[in-house]
């Protein structure tokens, strides 16, 4: 893979991400959805799992973290922006580490059962990794500190919050699945260079035009 062409993957897949969470996040909140366990189960599972298939290149998920939290962080839409940020952030680091743990001998079996299953397990795992994270820092910013008997009565309905994602993420897995056989790198550089950072810039600007 072309060290140019991944990086500029993981910017529009980092700005896509960022901008479903801030956008679309902002969007299923005023509609009183569950927007934490639908963005996770769908934009962030959904788009990291499909950049590892189309890509298929270890830390990149990670890399795309780095571009959603930094827009999530750059524009603040809600309070404790730092520990969202760094939930997102989190998020991608947590997706490689499943990723790298659930997906060895995989491809010996790829049925619709097993792809739904590992999403199921990746996206719930995900979303109530990051939940916790987003728990422990949030006091922490807030400057009144973590401690973990705070955390503990919330661990029940973090975990229970997480089946809507998993249940997300087992529909979503099939989906990025069926992108296996599109080959990026046989991707013109002509079309794939401009449409990239065209998104990427489109996303930053609808983000940057609601702030402001």
């Amino acid at each position: 893979m072309e060290k140019r062409k991944l990086f500029t993957g993981i910017l529009v897949f980092g700005s896509l991400w960022g901008f479903s969470e801030i956008i679309i996040g902002s969007m299923l909140r005023d509609a009183r959805l569950p927007a934490g366990a639908i963005l996770t189960g769908v934009f962030a599972f959904g788009l990291m799992l499909m950049s590892r298939i189309l890509f298929k290149t270890r830390g990149m998920q990670m890399g795309m973290g780095l571009v959603a939290g930094a827009l999530r962080l750059f524009m603040p839409f809600s309070d404790c922006t730092i520990c969202s940020g760094i939930a997102i952030m989190a998020e991608g680091v947590i997706f490689e580490v499943l990723w790298h743990t659930l997906s060895r001998g995989f491809e010996e079996n790829e049925s619709l059962i097993n792809k739904s299953s590992l999403g199921i397990v990746m996206s719930y795992g995900v979303y109530v990794t990051g939940y916790m994270i987003t728990q422990i820092l949030t006091p922490v910013v807030a400057s009144a500190g973590f401690h973990l008997k705070d955390l503990l009565p919330f661990i029940p309905q973090i975990l229970s919050s997480g089946l809507l994602a998993a249940a997300l993420g087992g529909v979503m897995s099939p989906l990025a699945f069926s992108l296996k056989s599109v080959d990026v790198t046989r991707v013109k550089n002509r079309l794939y260079y401009p449409a990239a950072i065209g998104i990427s810039a489109l996303c930053w600007w609808v983000v940057i035009a609601k702030t402001y």
